[in-house]
């Protein structure tokens, strides 16, 4: 059975050299029994091409099943695909087959294999070593002969690279890759299949056939199809039942195609240089930077009166003052969103440039004189019994809610209470 054959017996419309190449490795692997990884985007067909490799191997007359694996629950894959014992865990109320156990002989599709949990993995990857599995709740080893063909839409040697996936995993279902190129890489294909889809759906609907402007096909073809092959027989469905005009121009095709959004550009990431200040944050760091312009003024005074000032005409020189005050900390006023700290002789003035009115709330002054410097404790034990004491204040003496808010567990929070002398 060549190509041709192969597209007209399952379906499939395009000259691409891509799917032309797709669907000859396809056809080569499917007499033996090795594990195929098949990848491509969402909709771009991957399932046809698990049916292709089945039908023409040498379990044809065998069971095939397909297993979206990313629509399973993780804490019930493993029965799906193994099967469990009665009273294995809650709701087990009798034994169950799973689905190697029911397709033996045959051929099992994991479909978005990439999501499986790494504990399945681990149980995967010895069905495809030995043909052996354990149900879940069981000791006795059991064997089966199917044949593996995954699928995944994700890059798989991405997430071997983050833990996500075993790597000896990846290997052995990778024995032979079979890429689905997406419908933006076969621009030739798509108006062919967008006519084979309304023609169908015309006789489906008893509706009048739809044709296309030159124009109308030049803009399906520049689209990029992010859905790919199931987006396009989607919009051939829609104008075929609600389109009244039976010629479609490409002022009328672009209402039902959606607008590029620049989804295939890379994701725009955030720049942590940048940060997104909130009222309450931007008053932390105003009173932050507060503390260190009234030590760094200490320091200042403190030199000005070794160099011979007198600490009671300091008014006199307080451009004297300014400039070493800029030679000493030149980012002071250097504040988010242009609101900064100036100092004023003996105070301090927080302002914004930007105020229309100088006499403003805008402006908030802080008399510094009698300033003191207060050494902080660093100790790590005050420190704990400080947030734990505030913890216990703010939930009123419920250490419950007060270990939830500390991040830590009730039974430690005793313990630390004893510790701490803090009863």
């Amino acid at each position: 059975m060549d190509n041709q054959d192969i597209k007209n017996r399952f379906g499939i419309i395009g000259n691409s050299p891509l799917l032309n190449r797709a669907i000859d490795i396809a056809r080569q692997v499917a007499p033996t029994d090795i594990s195929v990884l098949i990848q491509g985007e969402s909709g771009s067909g991957k399932e046809v091409f698990s049916h292709i490799i089945h039908q023409l191997s040498s379990r044809k007359h065998g069971q095939f099943i397909a297993v979206n694996c990313g629509a399973i629950p993780e804490g019930t894959i493993d029965s799906e695909l193994f099967g469990h014992e009665k009273g294995s865990f809650t709701g087990a109320h009798e034994a169950r087959k799973g689905y190697f156990e029911v397709v033996d002989g045959g051929t099992i599709f994991l479909d978005e294999v990439g999501e499986l949990p790494l504990g399945t993995q681990a149980r995967l990857l010895r069905v495809l070593e030995s043909g052996e599995y354990i149900r879940v709740g069981s000791s006795k080893v059991q064997k089966t002969n199917v044949r593996v063909i995954a699928a995944t839409n994700v890059e798989m040697f991405e997430a071997v690279k983050k833990g996500k996936f075993r790597e000896d995993l990846y290997y052995r279902l990778n024995t032979v890759p079979l890429y689905i190129p997406p419908l933006r890489e076969r621009k030739d294909d798509i108006y062919l299949l967008f006519r084979k889809f309304v023609v169908d759906f015309a006789d489906k609907y008893r509706t009048p056939g739809i044709q296309l402007t030159e124009d109308a096909q030049e803009l399906l073809r520049n689209y990029s199809w992010p859905g790919n092959v199931r987006q396009l027989k989607n919009i051939a469905e829609q104008i075929a039942v609600l389109e009244k005009e039976r010629v479609v121009d490409v002022r009328i095709l672009s209402q039902y195609i959606p607008k590029e959004s620049g989804s295939n550009l890379p994701m725009a990431i955030k720049d942590s240089s940048k940060e997104n200040f909130s009222e309450r944050d931007l008053l932390y760091k105003v009173l932050f930077d507060m503390k260190k312009d009234m030590v760094d003024l200490k320091k200042l005074v403190v030199e000005l009166i070794q160099k011979g000032f007198n600490p009671g005409t300091i008014e006199q020189h307080s451009p004297y003052i300014n400039q070493l005050y800029q030679e000493v900390r030149p980012n002071t006023a250097a504040l988010v969103n242009e609101e900064y700290v100036t100092p004023n002789s003996s105070t301090l003035t927080i302002h914004n440039p930007n105020a229309s009115n100088a006499n403003s709330n805008d402006y908030l002054t802080y008399d510094t004189q009698d300033v003191e410097e207060v050494e902080e404790s660093l100790s790590l034990m005050d420190k704990e019994s400080d947030l734990i004491k505030k913890a216990l204040k703010k939930h009123k003496g419920k250490r419950k809610a007060a270990a939830q808010e500390l991040g830590i567990s009730e039974r430690t929070l005793y313990r630390k209470i004893k510790d701490l002398n803090l009863d």
